[in-house]
């Protein structure tokens, strides 16, 4: 299996319990592969969403994927700030093609100020029910949010503007020393 290189272009996959695909972005930067943890950047990058729907990014976002963590982290760099996008999911996987993962519903907003918005419980809720989430999954999301609040509330890595401000860093040099994206 093809493993992930720094300064290469990714495809970054989401999809739902029921195995339908849930959001495509169609082009991710990598500027880190660790043994646990992938690090992507996404700058001018088109979405494509289940039901079609395409988007292009706005701004340059951070984007953490863990093979060992039950959520992943978006961090995105605006003019006012870092805002954070946190996906409760499964730990993210590459095979070759795409960083994959399935969406468990439930996200978490972190703002400039530090204050956050959890979002989509409803969501979660009525998909943990039509889409028969088990009990043992439904659990390991709600400790890995807890998880998560935890890391942001304590600035832990990638929460902190310093690790958002290097990562950036990064991939500027990598882009002006001739790796391009297509």
């Amino acid at each position: 299996m093809e493993k992930l290189e720094i300064g290469k272009e990714v495809y970054i996959q989401s999809y739902k319990h029921n195995g339908s695909l849930h959001r495509t972005w169609c082009k991710g930067f990598v500027v880190d592969v660790k043994d646990n943890e992938y690090v992507v950047i996404t700058n001018k990058a088109w979405v494509i969403e289940a039901d079609g729907r395409k988007w292009l990014t706005r701004e340059p976002a951070v984007c953490f994927f863990w093979t060992d963590r039950w959520y992943n982290v978006i961090a995105m760099i605006r003019k006012a700030g870092i805002y954070y996008y946190c996906n409760l999911a499964t730990p993210s996987v590459f095979d070759g093609e795409a960083i994959k993962n399935i969406d468990y519903d439930l996200d978490v907003k972190l703002y400039p100020d530090r204050t956050y918005q959890i979002l989509d419980e409803f969501e979660f809720e009525e998909h943990a029910q039509s889409m028969h989430y088990p009990e043992n999954i439904k659990r390991i999301v709600k400790d890995q949010m807890q998880r998560l609040l935890h890391a942001m509330e304590y600035e832990q890595d990638p929460f902190n503007k310093k690790t958002i401000d290097a990562y950036y860093q990064k991939y500027l040099e990598l882009y002006r020393n001739g790796a391009r994206e297509e």
